[in-house]
């Protein structure tokens, strides 16, 4: 600042602007210099106020052309901040138990043996790329029945939502997907009657299904697109039966009775149930660590408007470091539990104790009569059912 009567420099200013704060900040320079010669008080301010930096923050932005009504597909946008909106859909994802075990209520699946329940397993991955259309059908509504009936409501109507969801994408995407681009090379067959060969009776039989536009549904893109729904769809649900009805030690008592005769052969099958029985446990831990961090950063009522691009993505990027050091952390506590234990890294001497009834009772012989019933109706339905 300076007079205006004088050149005399009477009170100056430095601008820190090197801060990258929405305010800018000003220091004054010390100590004041007030020129002498100069009787007038007037002052006058020789620079500009910087303006201070627009913010930008995450959000969708639409715009609607014609008359100026509202179109209606802009109400299902999300409104407010996307970050938040994202911590919160994590949080609620989280809540349901995905693979840990239920204890109740008890049902006809928790008294089966946990050998069978691996035979259905193994039956219901291969079933699905081996049988029918109907049967793969089938094989979903039935996995639909089961869930509902064992898994509690508030378990069943989340996990079959998502699951259902994922498998109806993947199968429009590999039914109009699969044949649906036109054929690059064109038949130079002369039709019949330029040959002098009778033409062929039109029967019933279509190749193409239903046709919307470039995109057709053929039979190969049905067969494709039914194999990879229903068998995408059997693999999560009848996992998710199992890890819900089983402990994870019975889990891994019946796969080391089933693995006892690769012992002679060299495979480490006492490292195998033990890594198992580890990530089994670990599951729940896991998910309870991405739920919590979620749910601490929602609590906090960050107001997400105010925030520049990378300082979301910053608290993003912390949200991803804290998950990690937690699971870290109780991995680090899982050793030394196991480590105070007595284990000193051999599998083979360390005792794994399963604690699991092995006793085969009314309930496996309906388990294990059901699967070979569905076995064979599987095969049957591929030699009948064209």
């Amino acid at each position: 600042m300076s007079c205006k009567l004088c050149s005399s420099p009477t009170v100056s200013f430095l601008s820190d602007s090197g801060r990258t704060s929405i305010r800018q900040s000003f220091r004054y320079q010390v100590p004041f210099v007030i020129s002498p010669l100069c009787t007038s008080s007037r002052l006058s301010w020789s620079g500009k106020v910087p303006k201070p930096p627009k913010r930008r923050s995450l959000g969708i932005l639409a715009m609607a052309q014609g008359n100026g009504e509202r179109e209606k597909w802009l109400m299902w946008l999300p409104r407010g901040p996307v970050a938040e909106r994202v911590f919160r859909l994590i949080a609620g994802a989280m809540s349901s138990p995905v693979g840990q075990y239920v204890s109740s209520p008890v049902t006809f699946l928790h008294v089966v043996d946990s050998r069978v329940k691996l035979a259905w397993l193994l039956a219901l991955v291969v079933l699905p790329s081996r049988s029918h259309i109907v049967m793969r059908f089938g094989l979903v509504a039935f996995l639909a029945v089961m869930s509902v009936w064992v898994l509690p409501k508030d378990v069943w109507t989340d996990q079959l939502g998502r699951v259902t969801l994922l498998s109806g994408i993947l199968f429009l995407m590999l039914g109009f997907g699969s044949d649906s681009a036109p054929p690059l090379v064109q038949l130079r067959t002369p039709p019949p009657s330029l040959m002098g060969l009778p033409e062929l009776p039109l029967s019933g039989y279509s190749y193409s299904i239903l046709k919307l536009g470039p995109l057709q549904l053929t039979r190969k893109g049905l067969s494709v697109a039914s194999t990879s729904a229903c068998l995408s769809f059997t693999i999560f649900q009848s996992a998710s039966l199992c890890l819900t009805t089983t402990t994870p030690e019975q889990l891994a008592y019946a796969l080391q009775w089933f693995m006892i005769p690769l012992k002679f052969v060299g495979v480490p099958v006492a490292e195998i149930i033990l890594t198992l029985l580890l990530s089994l446990r670990f599951i729940s831990i896991v998910f309870d660590e991405v739920r919590n961090a979620a749910m601490a950063i929602v609590s906090r009522r960050i107001k997400w408007e105010q925030l520049t691009v990378m300082e979301t993505l910053d608290i993003f990027i912390m949200y991803v470091r804290r998950i990690f050091a937690n699971i870290f952390k109780h991995a680090e506590q899982i050793t030394q539990a196991m480590i105070v234990r007595g284990f000193r890294g051999d599998s083979n001497i360390h005792k794994i104790y399963f604690f699991s009834n092995t006793s085969f009772g009314i309930a496996d012989m309906i388990s294990l009569l059901g699967l070979l019933g569905l076995i064979g109706a599987s095969i049957v339905s591929e030699q009948i059912l064209v």
